[in-house]
């Protein structure tokens, strides 16, 4: 079920995004959005965490900023992925994009959690 819902989450903010910044990052169709967030949670579960821990130290460093050049990453594995259907102008778009979805996703997150709290 929660799989079903991230990849829900993230093709709506695929397609918002790509439409407030279409010069920086491309999705052709809606089919090519669920797939590249079908895609994104699974590498999300197997690659990101192996990323973490790898760039530990320079996570450490930069005070938890470096994860989202990890976000950046996971999104580019994705667009080489999905070659052409699913584009990024250049890793700083991609950096850009995992930004503003971290920021979507807090958001999400924390309302979820408050209505959920209210009800439980």
């Amino acid at each position: 079920m929660r799989l079903l819902i991230k990849t829900a989450i993230y093709t709506l903010l695929f397609l918002a995004i790509a439409a407030l910044l279409p010069n920086m990052f491309r999705v052709d169709t809606l089919a090519t959005a669920i797939i590249a967030s079908f895609i994104l949670v699974l590498l999300n579960w197997t690659v990101k965490p192996i990323l973490h821990i790898i760039s530990l130290p320079i996570t450490f460093l930069t005070f938890g900023l470096f994860s989202f050049v990890i976000s950046a990453i996971t999104l580019e594995i994705t667009s080489a992925l999905l070659s052409g259907r699913f584009y990024f102008s250049s890793f700083g778009s991609a950096l850009i994009v995992a930004i503003i979805m971290a920021i979507c996703n807090s958001i999400i997150n924390g309302f979820a959690r408050d209505n959920f709290q209210k009800r439980g």
